[in-house]
């Protein structure tokens, strides 16, 4: 799961508890003007997620980590229900899909420009 903070013009993305490990990442700063757009998609999830470089997959528990699918993607999922996916432009990953607490409110704040 990743928690989301901002900092003036900031979003950071900070992954929680053993999903650091998982993902071997601990958060992601991500300027406010190279986010595209934020929304849910559940045409997302196909059972290939990409190369996987690094990261961790378990089939129907748990995606985290960098993926390589059309682009470097990151991933930080156990429960598509609540999981984000966020396009980035100019920035090191083209999207983030991402499992947050409250998706509405998340894909609210990511799209107000």
């Amino acid at each position: 799961m990743v928690d989301l903070v901002q900092k003036d013009h900031q979003f950071i993305f900070e992954i929680r508890g053993i999903h650091k490990l998982w993902a071997l990442k601990s958060k992601i700063s991500v300027s406010k003007e190279n986010i595209i757009k934020a929304y849910q998609n559940e045409k997302e999830f196909t059972f290939w997620k990409g190369i996987r470089a690094p990261g961790t997959e378990i089939p129907w528990l748990i995606v985290a980590g960098t993926f390589y699918k059309k682009g470097r993607n990151f991933w930080d999922v156990s429960n598509k229900k609540k999981a984000v996916v966020v396009e980035l432009q100019d920035h090191c990953f083209k999207k983030l899909i991402i499992e947050v607490e409250n998706p509405e409110a998340v894909i609210k704040i990511l799209n107000e420009k």
